[in-house]
């Protein structure tokens, strides 16, 4: 393996969050196919300690649906880590899991940008696209949430071992074969760095999963609406029906208005996105 070139802040995060998560750890590695698979191999074998994995860069990460998520190659041996790609494992048991990946969403988003800047300042602002997405007001996505769980025990309302694995662009990444080029941290502040953005949001997102397995969604329900990429937008479900998005309920799910009425969108294999014009 190549040397790390980034300074990473393991030490600070992992005191501040060691309080919250008894045996938990900080790993950085220069190189790994992919962190969430890898905090799910190590489930599954056993080792269920709470562990942050930072990558500075994946092989074959995966996004939602499976879609890849790689670091840009033209930052290679430049020392430059251009992307943020981190997993975070715990065992969590809240009482539903609706809703996680918005309220991990409504975390980063506030821990990037606690302020949503005024509408005409000319400021980025940074969005949520339902489920997990995180996206420029403008219509670019800056980064994406990745949520998958493995049974302890199996018994069921026992804990599950819960992995997030988040991948957010820091520097500007080449468009060529995406119809709309991303987004990428610096456009929304030009100081920050991997190892800056992930000192920002490890500890909120501790704190935030704790407090989802306490009282689920709801309480993050009006952070997520402030936030809402979609909400009075036409958009087009995966089975080509067409309406407004109204915002999300209670438990995390998408209202959208059809010809055939409210529709409730829940299922992960549904994906939403502005209509075309």
């Amino acid at each position: 393996m190549t040397p790390l070139h980034t300074r990473w802040p393991a030490e600070a995060i992992w005191q501040a969050v060691a309080p919250l998560l008894p045996g938990f750890t900080v790993e950085v590695l220069p190189s790994i196919d992919s962190t969430s698979s890898e905090l799910m191999r190590r489930a599954r074998a056993g080792r269920q300690e709470p562990t942050l994995l930072v990558a500075e860069t994946q092989t074959a990460g995966r996004g939602r649906l499976g879609r890849d998520w790689h670091s840009e190659a033209i930052y290679r041996d430049t020392g430059v880590v251009p992307a943020l790609t981190f997993s975070l494992g715990l065992p969590l048991a809240p009482r539903d899991w609706s809703g996680l990946s918005l309220a991990v969403g409504v975390s980063v988003a506030e821990s990037l940008q606690p302020q949503l800047p005024a509408a005409a300042s000319g400021q980025p602002r940074v969005l949520l696209k339902w489920p997990n997405d995180l996206w420029l007001q403008d219509g670019r996505k800056l980064g994406g949430i990745l949520v998958e769980t493995a049974s302890l025990s199996g018994v069921a309302g026992e804990p599950r071992h819960v992995v997030i694995g988040i991948g957010l662009n820091v520097l500007p990444v080449l468009a060529q074969g995406l119809r709309t080029p991303p987004a990428c941290l610096r456009e929304v502040d030009g100081t920050l760095t991997a190892a800056r953005a992930l000192e920002r949001i490890a500890a909120p997102l501790v704190q935030t999963l704790l407090g989802f397995a306490e009282a689920g969604f709801a309480p993050f329900q009006a952070r997520f609406a402030q936030r809402d990429l979609l909400a009075g937008r036409a958009v087009t479900l995966s089975d080509g029906s067409q309406g407004t998005a109204h915002g999300v309920a209670e438990d995390g799910a998408l209202l959208v208005h059809t010809a055939r009425g409210m529709q409730v969108v829940t299922s992960a294999e549904i994906s939403v996105r502005p209509a075309e014009a």
